[in-house]
């Protein structure tokens, strides 16, 4: 007879639902300013999950990694972003938009196609426990995928480095529900990879603005070395 999930395993399962659907969203938003928003939310939650990991597991060390993970992925990353996208001009021009390989309707079948491969392919490794809840890691792992297919459907760099951060996010998600354990020391050493991470987009954003006057990767094709 199977037993009910546990109150940590089933906010593991929805909090791992609800960065899925907001994924999701980043791909289905034309302008990247609201991709910036809906990845400051996808990381509030992964700080939320690890307020509840810590809580459930007597793990106090968390609680100091759910602050900075929240002052650095919901506040520091996508106000650096914000400024690199630059103010909206007007009503009529309200920020950057991004460019698509494929037409929005196909990029999110595409997408869907990938986070099916993922969730499923992950669930047929059978990793399951207390510790780590079988739902949340596979929905992890279908995260991976879409970020994946975020930043290949995406022609923009800054579209680009959301989906980096989201996978960023998506390894986080994983790495929570399966070893909330580690010591807090590796735990935060992933924070400063994600800090430089954003120095090395943010560099890249700004100077193929400068050079290109735009943020599509397709320009890349016109230069000569």
């Amino acid at each position: 007879m199977s037993t009910a999930p546990g109150i940590y395993q089933g906010a593991a399962n929805v909090i791992a639902a609800l960065m899925l659907l907001l994924e999701f969203g980043m791909l289905r938003q034309a302008l990247v300013r609201d991709q910036v928003r809906l990845y400051a939310a996808q990381s509030a939650l992964i700080s939320v999950l690890a307020v509840v990991i810590a809580a459930d597991r007597n793990l106090p060390e968390l609680y100091a990694l759910a602050a900075l993970s929240g002052a650095l992925k919901v506040v520091v990353v996508p106000l650096v972003l914000r400024r690199l996208l630059g103010a909206p001009v007007s009503e009529d021009a309200p920020g950057v938009a991004g460019s698509y390989t494929l037409n929005p309707a196909s990029a999110v079948l595409a997408c869907i196609g990938l986070a099916a491969f993922g969730f499923f392919t992950f669930g047929r490794l059978h990793i399951a426990g207390p510790a780590a809840p079988a739902l949340a890691l596979a929905i992890a792992a279908a995260m991976v995928f879409v970020a994946f297919g975020l930043m290949i459907v995406r022609r923009d760099v800054a579209s680009q480095a959301v989906g980096f951060l989201t996978l960023e996010n998506a390894v986080s998600l994983a790495a929570l529900v399966v070893a909330a354990g580690l010591p807090l020391i590796l735990e935060t050493a992933f924070l400063f990879d994600l800090l430089v991470a954003v120095v090395v987009f943010g560099m890249l954003i700004r100077a193929h603005h400068t050079k290109a006057e735009s943020l599509s990767t397709a320009d890349l094709t016109r230069l000569q070395g």
